[in-house]
């Protein structure tokens, strides 16, 4: 066109939505978004799993440095994509009574009271969510949204940043959710529709019944009560899946808390505390998949026996969860053991507790400005403002009866601590950082005790790494007078996840009608 500007339009194209609440928390809503993310791309599509707002304690850092909510990270996994911080742009890590650590895109932007983030910092949040669906929504065919505890909830509707409102900006059919194993699920369900306004009311499109137990044709009648009453569709009613893993949320189960009773003679007994500020305690799911493990939780009043490995989590209030060891007696029944040779494993937090002393002087983490810790490791912690977040690749450097023939083996994972460990005589570096955050590096980590029986990390997932967690058993296994396994006796736990999420679809496609599912995000 001569002497004349040609104009180029941009159509953007918006991926199609879908939204999963529930009836309240707990019912199986993560899970749920992570089959379906799985049958999605199994389908063909490009997929983005997306909460708005996450609570929990259960975290893990992206390849650029970004600390989000690990339900979103297993959801990703199953859409075989790397997590990224815009699947869940603010995590809410509870520090203490309506007190959380605000993470915003990655990044901690300090401690806030529960009146502050949603009177203060809840019209700013709203904004960043939104760009943040709008970036996935321009990369993927479909966003798979998560909602948080109950839309139900009055007293937050004004307010909240994670149910009806995210399903407005998205334009998204909403997929209640009811877990008829707690009982009640019917109730719940109309009572959830009573309770949200008229416009909400109909962009709820259906129910999703989840963890039913029992013969499904009895509970027919049941289904099409809830259509008549509501006029709405029951798109399926998920059964209580069984035989398979997927990663949890936010809460170490109450099943997984009890302990099992004694059975295979040739397995090894590993104890792992369960910490009032538990974190990140997925770390130690490869360990229960191994067929030669039995793992217990402890510290729900169940007691600690004579288990062959102790274990202390990660914890976000470390601190005040070292007093809970040393007011319940745990503290001093663990040091007792490791003198009379029950090794000891400490994760992060865990790790920290291991050492001589806990010092806060700016009380990063608590009001507690020093406190001893366990004395098993010849070390001192000091916090700082400064949160660590990074992903690690390291190999082991120490050398014990633990870490016996692993002593330059590669391991990853990921970093999140606010502290900074130094050793003293008697304790050694246990592993060699040698990248960081995708960069050459050299730097210690952890450390080993000088009889060898007590091993500190600060690295989450360092059990992921196959090879390391076998020799460990190994070890822990030729300690007991057992032949060693050859790895070939365990599915790789990167492969084992896959698998699981492949199983959890197979399960969720074969009970959800998903024809009429893609009929409502407009797909075919």
């Amino acid at each position: 066109m001569t002497g004349k500007k040609s104009l180029k339009v941009v159509i953007e194209i918006k991926a199609k939505t879908i939204m999963v609440q529930g009836t309240a928390s707990h019912v199986g809503k993560s899970v749920l978004v992570a089959a379906l993310c799985r049958i999605f791309v199994r389908d063909g599509f490009r997929v983005a799993p997306f909460k708005s707002q996450n609570m929990a304690l259960n975290s893990y850092v992206t390849k650029d440095g970004g600390e989000m909510g690990r339900a979103q990270v297993v959801q990703a996994e199953a859409a075989f994509i790397d997590p990224t911080v815009d699947m869940n742009p603010i995590l809410l890590k509870p520090t203490g009574n309506a007190t959380s650590q605000v993470i915003v895109l990655g990044k901690p932007v300090g401690n806030l009271s529960a009146q502050q983030y949603h009177l203060d910092y809840g019209p700013k949040a709203i904004q960043i969510v939104e760009e943040a669906l709008n970036r996935l929504r321009s990369t993927c065919d479909i966003v798979v949204i998560e909602g948080a505890g109950s839309p139900a909830e009055v007293n937050l509707q004004e307010h909240e940043i994670v149910n009806m409102r995210i399903a407005r900006m998205a334009d998204a059919p909403v997929l209640l959710v009811a877990d008829i194993d707690k009982g009640g699920a019917l109730a719940s369900v109309v009572g959830t529709l009573e309770l949200v306004t008229d416009d909400d009311r109909d962009r709820i499109a259906g129910f999703i019944i989840n963890k039913f137990r029992g013969d499904l044709s009895l509970f027919q009648p049941a289904v099409d009560f809830l259509e008549k009453k509501t006029g709405k569709t029951v798109y399926g009613v998920v059964p209580y899946f069984q035989g398979f893993r997927i990663q949890e949320e936010d809460t170490v189960s109450e099943d997984r808390c009890a302990v099992e009773e004694a059975g295979a003679t040739d397995r090894v007994d590993i104890a792992v505390i369960h910490l009032p500020h538990i974190s990140n305690f997925t770390d130690f799911d490869p360990l229960e998949d191994e067929p030669d493990v039995r793992l217990s939780y402890i510290g729900r009043g169940n007691r600690l026996g004579s288990p062959d490995l102790i274990i202390i989590p990660g914890s976000k209030n470390t601190i005040e969860d070292l007093y809970y060891l040393k007011r319940s007696g745990l503290a001093d029944r663990i040091t007792e053991l490791n003198r009379s040779g029950t090794p000891v494993i400490g994760i992060c937090g865990g790790f920290q507790m291991l050492g001589s002393d806990l010092n806060d002087p700016l009380h990063t983490e608590s009001e507690i400005p020093r406190i001893e810790g366990l004395g098993l490791l010849n070390m001192s912690t000091t916090f700082y403002l400064e949160k660590v977040t990074t992903q690690v690749e390291a190999e082991v450097a120490g050398e014990s009866s633990l870490l016996f023939g692993a002593k330059g083996l590669r391991v990853a994972g990921y970093e999140i601590h606010m502290g900074k460990t130094e050793l003293a005589p008697g304790a050694y570096p246990a592993t060699r950082i040698l990248e960081s955050s995708g960069k050459k590096a050299d730097a210690p980590d952890g450390a080993v005790s000088s009889d060898g029986t007590v091993f500190g990390t600060y690295i989450h997932g360092i059990f992921d790494s196959d090879q390391f967690r076998r020799q460990v058993l190994n070890n822990l296994r030729s300690k007991k007078g057992f032949e060693p396994l050859s790895p070939a006796a365990s599915v790789p736990a990167l492969e084992q996840r896959s698998k699981d999420l492949d199983k959890l679809a197979a399960v969720v496609r074969g009970s959800l009608d998903m024809e009429k599912i893609y009929y409502l995000m407009g797909l075919k």
